[in-house]
Parts: C-alpha cells; structure tokens; sequence
C-alpha cells in the first residue's frame, strides 16, 4: 500500500473511530462526518486521476456537492437544536419529543 492510500484510509478510520466513540457533542459529530466525506473525496479524486476516464471526472465534484449539502443541514440542525434546547449535548437530544 503506498503512503497517499494508507493515509487517505487511516483519515478515514480515524473520522470513523471519531464518530463511534466520541458522542457527546453534535458538533465533533459533525466533523467527524466531514472527515469522512473529505476523505472519500480525495480517494476518489486519485483514483479517477488514475484511471485516465473522463467519464469518470464529474464522480469527486458529485461527491463535494453532497458533502456542502450535508454540511449545510447539520450546521441547520446544530443551531435549531442549540436554540431549543440550550445546548448541542447528543444525551440531552430525544427524537421522540417534539
């Protein structure tokens, strides 16, 4: 495996780790996701580089348009649930309350 692949996996994993772990904030949850996203796009990147496809060039620029919208609707769901209630506590947030 050479150094760009292992590093590109190992940001992955470590997002990933990041996410399953560490659950007490909304917001590291959050980075954590785009850790992830920003990694797969950087894999997919390389990898249509390498494949010389043309076919294959608009796969990253998808990738980075779903990544700014899921961005944009955590940031939206951060500050909706901050200003309900009071916090961005992951514990203190229940799905079945209205």
């Amino acid at each position: 495996m050479t150094p760009i692949y292992f590093m590109i996996t190992s940001a992955f994993i470590l997002s990933l780790t990041g996410l399953a772990f560490n659950r007490s904030h909304l917001l590291s949850a959050l980075i954590c996701l785009e850790g992830m996203m920003l990694s797969l796009f950087i894999a997919i990147a390389i990898w249509t580089l390498t494949m010389n496809s043309p076919s294959l060039s608009l796969a990253p620029m998808i990738l980075l348009t779903f990544s700014a919208c899921e961005a944009s609707s955590g940031l939206a769901l951060l500050v909706a649930a901050t200003r309900t209630h009071g916090t961005d506590h992951l514990n203190n947030l229940n799905l079945l309350q209205c």
